[in-house]
């Protein structure tokens, strides 16, 4: 059976494999490539992301490389992966032979990991007028001040899906313009379960009033609500109705009440799958306000720059 063609980015998995301790074998991820080859738009290399416990160096940089020539031996373009921490030398070859690279950033935040990409599109990847010569993806790039920071071709982090499961959406400054989607937009707590509704300005509900309504108006303007739920103590074996869920563990203590979520109307404060949805259409929103690629890399100042 003939299959649609999609637009899908395959990572190979090798830093979640090397948290955990696994190996990914090189020619079994060649056959599943070849073998999928038909729905799958772009491939990354099999990168090594550590060996016996270091972190990378020129020796992962060199296996690294050593996986692409294998991978391009076997008739694949996978895309080139070089990592922090790896010497500078593996990214001016990547930069020289391929058009489209990919920089690995796992692990790795705060003031550390700024000055390194500046220097990595600074005086690698950009030529003098700040425009890249190459197309760069950018692995685990989670945090919007970074995303917009540089002049990326495309990006991919699992963060967004954590962002709504753990209470919050993402949601663009309202200015006199409108809404203005760049690396200052804010990530707020919006979970009627989530710990921060105790903690000032950081739940819907500890907002000032007019911060509330630009954050309810944007979701309403998404087409969304934010929803409501009341709790109730309730007997264990109580038999829930498809609008109630249990908002705690089962207590060891068989006679004990368990808490009850009663669900009035869905929306974003009580359904992780609307957070959801509304985060990807802000990453899609997102996208757009973005210049056409490509566009210049200016340096900019640190002072005040928050991941």
């Amino acid at each position: 059976m003939k299959r649609n063609k999609v637009n899908l980015f395959l990572d190979s998995g090798a830093f979640s494999a090397w948290t955990q301790g696994l190996e990914i074998n090189i020619q079994e991820y060649i056959e599943f490539i070849k073998e999928h080859q038909d729905i799958i738009e772009v491939y990354a290399n099999l990168d090594v992301i550590g060996l016996e416990g270091k972190q990378p160096c020129k020796l992962t940089a060199e296996k690294t490389l050593e996986n692409q020539k294998i991978m391009e031996a076997a008739g694949l373009n996978p895309l080139p992966c070089f990592h922090f921490g790896e010497p500078m030398e593996f990214l001016q070859y990547y930069v020289d032979n391929y058009d489209y690279l990919a920089l690995g950033v796992a692990g790795n935040t705060g003031m550390k990991l700024i000055p390194w990409l500046d220097i990595c599109f600074r005086d690698y990847i950009c030529g003098k007028d700040g425009i890249p010569k190459v197309k760069v993806h950018g692995f685990a790039v989670t945090s919007l001040p970074v995303m917009t920071r540089y002049p990326w071709y495309s990006v991919d982090s699992t963060s967004w899906v954590q962002t709504g499961r753990m209470g919050f959406i993402y949601t663009p400054r309202y200015t006199s313009k409108g809404w203005v989607y760049d690396g200052a937009s804010w990530k707020i707590a919006v979970s009627n379960r989530s710990p921060s509704m105790k903690e000032e300005g950081q739940h819907i509900s500890t907002l000032s009033p007019r911060q509330k309504n630009v954050i309810l108006s944007y979701i309403h303007d998404k087409g969304y609500a934010l929803g409501s739920s009341r709790f109730e103590q309730v007997p264990q074996e109580h038999e829930r109705l498809p609008n109630e869920r249990w908002a705690e563990k089962k207590p060891k203590d068989k006679k004990a009440l368990r808490l009850l979520e009663i669900i009035e109307e869905e929306g974003v404060s009580n359904k992780y799958q609307l957070r959801d949805e509304m985060n990807i259409l802000y990453f899609k929103d997102l996208e757009k306000a973005f210049p056409e690629w490509p566009w210049a890399f200016k340096q900019k100042g640190l002072q005040g720059f928050s991941l």
